[in-house]
């Protein structure tokens, strides 16, 4: 891949940490996942997956996400970075809270449960600090309990890891999170259809806490290769067509705006963007390295976002056969 210096990177936050705009999620060189991907016959080879972190690096990307829980996702990271250690902006994800019958797991054993989770990360990614260290789907309760933070905070005074963050999903999480103080970073979803996290931004911005979004596609929803969706989806279906009627001639295509709306909101530092295939590295790179927003286009586009933000679900659509 060409190396391209247009790449720009950000702090995170108030951090001494700098990302590269678009982060490498790792989940889908890990397990199966995503639509249309039923197995690891639809998945890279271990050995596809390393180059493709290697081309990466070669873009200029220096910020890799993934997770205890993302299969083999931090082994393959950790083979492919042991000897480029330095190079790269390691963000993971602490095993869930949560236990399957959706209990928490006890407030005596919540400090071991959360070392223990990190020494399986450190160990699998063959490194000795995480940069970014996160709760795997903190939820308002979750948030709630002073032993998470207290923990996390513990070993980022300790240097298992440089920076702490939370993985939220709903709006009223990440208010919270930017609230309560504490927290270097947050990784949401947010996109041109669904903005409803964009209120709590500027106070983060203002207190430091560094954004980190992701869903900016809608799993695919946000791109030029949809066609005709199901006849449930058809309000869906229109409003997504209404973008593209700003587009005009700057812009390549669909996911360029939709990447670009979301870097130009300063409180951003970085676009999570799964990435299991050459040609989506070259996509997101080129994405993100144009400049076309400006407060007219980004005000419009903002003023578009979709007004029943709770229906796009899509694990709810997935269940359903829609999609």
């Amino acid at each position: 891949m060409r190396n391209n210096m247009a790449m720009q990177r950000k702090k995170l936050g108030h951090t001494d940490i700098e990302v590269s705009e678009i982060a490498f999620g790792g989940v889908e060189i890990g397990m199966p996942y995503g639509i249309g991907v039923k197995g690891e016959a639809d998945m890279l080879a271990e050995r596809e997956a390393v180059a493709l972190l290697h081309r990466a690096i070669e873009a200029r990307i220096n910020f890799f996400d993934t997770a205890r829980l993302y299969g083999e996702s931090e082994r393959i990271m950790g083979r492919a970075f042991r000897d480029r250690r330095q190079e790269v902006v390691l963000a993971s994800k602490c095993r869930h809270l949560r236990r399957p019958n959706g209990t928490l797991v006890p407030r005596t054993e919540l400090e071991a449960y959360i070392r223990g989770s990190l020494q399986e990360s450190l160990q699998t990614l063959q490194t000795d600090y995480i940069d970014l260290y996160m709760v795997h789907y903190a939820d308002r309760e979750i948030l709630e309990i002073d032993e998470v933070i207290s923990t996390f905070t513990r070993l980022r005074d300790e240097g298992l890891v440089r920076a702490i963050g939370v993985s939220v999903y709903k709006p009223d999480e990440t208010q919270l999170t930017v609230s309560a103080g504490g927290w270097d970073a947050i990784q949401l979803p947010f996109n041109l259809m669904d903005q409803s996290h964009g209120v709590h931004f500027e106070q983060a911005f203002k207190q430091g806490v560094g954004i980190i979004v992701r869903s900016v596609l809608m799993r695919g929803m946000l791109t030029d290769g949809v066609g005709s969706m199901h006849p449930a989806l058809h309000d869906v279906e229109q409003h997504i067509k209404g973008y593209r009627a700003l587009l005009g001639q700057k812009f390549t295509g669909l996911p360029q705006f939709a990447t670009q709306f979301a870097l130009a909101h300063e409180a951003v530092s970085a676009v999570l963007v799964g990435i299991d295939k050459p040609t989506y590295l070259e996509d997101a790179v080129a994405c993100a390295n144009a400049r076309h927003f400006d407060e007219a286009l980004l005000a419009q586009a903002r003023a578009m976002k979709y007004p029943r933000p709770a229906e796009l679900n899509l694990a709810e659509w997935d269940k359903n056969g829609w999609l």
